[in-house]
């Protein structure tokens, strides 16, 4: 039983740890954050710190890792491009949950622009775990509308990135760049709009009206 509740409190202490960890590192960045700081802050000893994680990129990495797990995004955009509906109401509802998520908390996008700046091994790790399948996804999908004829040839891995670099973009100048307090946006309607603006440039016959099932409408 005290080896069961020490496993436990061991368990909660990581926990803690990396709660701590997220928040100074998500404020200072990688580089402007300690580990003293953390154990500080967390009431533990420095040295339980690197019992649980061996260097302080072990521990940024986890709580990188925790934070894409907990969201559950690359199951969210499997589940929408799978689904039967048309295209707008696809790319935009993956506008609108990637808009959603990161309003609601952006830490994990503060800790990436740290990480993109300070810390490039990381930063590159995250692109291959996380990213680049994603993108993958995406152009799969954007691939098959080209050989359906219903989307024009285009490379379909820079058509993706045109559209999450859009949506993405919107997010950063909003929320982390401040421009919130100077406009305010509907999230639907940003999802909409951003969506029907790159479904115009992808569709078959570029420029044609899109009709409700997001065909675009023959001239």
């Amino acid at each position: 039983m005290a080896h069961t509740s020490s496993r436990i409190a061991s368990a909660d202490r990581r926990q803690q740890i990396m709660r701590v960890a997220m928040a100074l590192f998500a404020l200072q960045g990688f580089e402007g954050t300690t580990t003293r700081q953390i154990a500080e802050r967390a009431g533990v000893n420095e040295a339980i710190i690197f019992r649980h994680f061996p260097r302080k990129e072990d521990l940024y990495w986890a709580v990188i890792d925790s934070k894409c797990q907990t969201a559950g995004k690359r199951e969210k955009l499997a589940a929408a491009l799978h689904s039967s509906e048309n295209d707008r109401v696809i790319f935009a509802s993956i506008a609108e949950d990637i808009l959603r998520r990161n309003t609601e908390d952006s830490t994990l996008s503060r800790l990436l622009l740290f990480t993109a700046l300070e810390n490039h091994r990381l930063s590159h790790r995250f692109f291959r775990t996380y990213v680049a399948e994603n993108y993958e996804a995406l152009a799969a999908h954007i691939r098959r509308r080209i050989q359906e004829k219903r989307f024009r040839r285009v490379d379909p891995l820079l058509a993706a990135r045109g559209f999450l670099g859009m949506v993405i973009y919107h997010f950063l100048i909003q929320e982390l760049f401040g421009g919130k307090h100077y406009q305010k946006f509907d999230r639907k309607q940003v999802s909409d709009v951003l969506t029907d603006i790159w479904l115009q440039g992808m569709q078959a016959r570029a420029g044609a009206p899109l009709k409700p099932d997001g065909r675009a409408k023959r001239r």
